[in-house]
């Protein structure tokens, strides 16, 4: 397998294909309501909810550095963790909407993958490119974790 195929196969396996070592990141919020993605483990400590949008923000930010996107330009405002729910919105439409805007992201990232791997370029991106994918399979970790915390 050349190197652009095993890196869309490392970010489809991180995000969303079968596993052979447990879910993914997109398996690991599956049913978890918004009340469950609000929970902490502890005050100061990141809920699943923070821990997701963190991972849509790495994955904008990876996409950003291969395209010479415009800083700032994210959906939402800030960088890297995001404080949620926010004031007045621990509901499922405001956590549905968060879990979407991950798969856009996801989306988005995958078609920026594509495009750079078939340029001559896309060899000095490959570190980046798997890298934000074990950055996908650290944090499906950290929310099974979270998960099991949880039923405690």
């Amino acid at each position: 397998m050349d190197s652009a195929k095993l890196v869309l196969a490392l970010l489809d396996e991180a995000y969303e294909k079968k596993t052979w070592h447990g879910p993914n990141l997109r398996q690991s919020i599956k049913g978890v309501t918004a009340k469950q993605a609000a929970w902490r483990p502890a005050p100061g400590r990141h809920n699943i909810w923070e821990v997701m949008l963190h991972a849509a923000y790495w994955k904008y930010t990876v996409r950003r550095r291969i395209e010479g996107g415009k800083r700032g330009s994210f959906a939402l405002e800030g960088s890297n963790f995001f404080a949620r729910p926010e004031k007045g919105k621990l509901n499922e439409t405001a956590w549905k909407a968060d879990k979407k805007l991950l798969e856009r992201e996801h989306r988005a990232m995958r078609a920026a993958t594509v495009k750079v791997l078939s340029m001559a370029r896309g060899a000095k991106e490959l570190r980046q490119l798997y890298g934000i994918a074990f950055h996908d399979i650290y944090h499906a970790g950290q929310i099974r974790l979270l998960r099991r915390l949880m039923e405690r």
